[in-house]
């Protein structure tokens, strides 16, 4: 199958790592696992058939707690679309999916880069971001 798009440039639009003071460095290295791993997809439309898709991924402690981090980044894409996607449901799969799929890795090690170099070189995604079946989920 060729594909009907094409990446023309990834980038990293934000990136933000906040870790107040120590004590809440100290907290967060004991306490980590106890994150949580947020994904959201938009896009808006530019010119000639091309799209900037931005992938936001926030890690973050859901509990109301005054001594800990978080940590994000935005993945820009710029993409264009093949003249001959029409379908609205082709072109959702190709953002929320194949897009995704395909910058995921440059996402991941950026994040990692991101967390690591925030001060918690111990962490792994164990899982990797199956966009395929976020989006079968989120179609059915």
């Amino acid at each position: 199958m060729t594909e009907n798009f094409k990446i023309l440039a990834e980038f990293i639009k934000d990136i933000s790592s906040e870790t107040p003071n120590i004590q809440s460095y100290i907290y967060v290295k004991k306490n980590i696992s106890k994150y949580q791993l947020n994904i959201d997809i938009n896009s808006k439309p530019l010119k000639n058939k091309m799209i900037e898709v931005n992938t936001t991924l926030k890690f973050e402690d859901k509990e109301y707690n005054e001594t800990k981090s978080y940590f994000e980044i935005i993945y820009a894409s710029v993409v264009k679309i093949d003249e001959s996607v029409k379908d609205k449901k082709e072109l959702e799969k190709i953002i929320l999916c194949d897009v995704q799929n395909k910058i995921y890795p440059n996402l991941e090690k950026a994040f990692l880069n991101l967390l690591h170099n925030s001060g918690y070189p111990e962490i792994k995604l164990d899982k990797k971001i199956n966009f395929t079946e976020l989006y079968k989920q989120k179609s059915n």
